[in-house]
């Protein structure tokens, strides 16, 4: 049994906003909002990051069209003994899915922790 800390990324969809910086605080409070109703308060939410096709500096994940602003999220947590990175996985994926319904998500990175932590 092994100690995972697992990496993913949602697509969040925000309507009616103008500003990049609108639709991120929008979108990161309302996926810390749905966590925190369900007692998920320990998956961490940030804004992700793109790397630019030009320079390779990473920005902010998000692009507004129509009014319409599609925001790339980080989530973070921490799963314990999991019998495997595999394992880790579908259990982040069903924690943080059964909370954020119907937004697309999908595992980035997984990271074995030593068991001292």
């Amino acid at each position: 049994m092994g100690n995972y800390l697992v990496a993913m990324e949602a697509a969040w969809l925000v309507r009616d906003v103008d500003a990049i910086d609108d639709a991120i605080g929008v979108a990161v409070s309302e996926a810390g909002k749905r966590l925190n109703n369900k007692d998920m308060d320990y998956v961490e939410v940030e804004v992700g990051a793109t790397g630019c096709p030009a320079c390779g500096e990473p920005f902010d994940s998000a692009f507004i069209a129509a009014d319409t602003a599609l925001v790339g999220l980080g989530l973070e947590m921490d799963v314990y003994n999991a019998d495997s990175e595999e394992h880790a996985s579908r259990i982040a994926k069903s924690e943080v899915g059964g909370a954020l319904r119907d937004v697309p998500l999908s595992v980035v990175e997984i990271i074995e922790r030593p068991e001292d932590e």
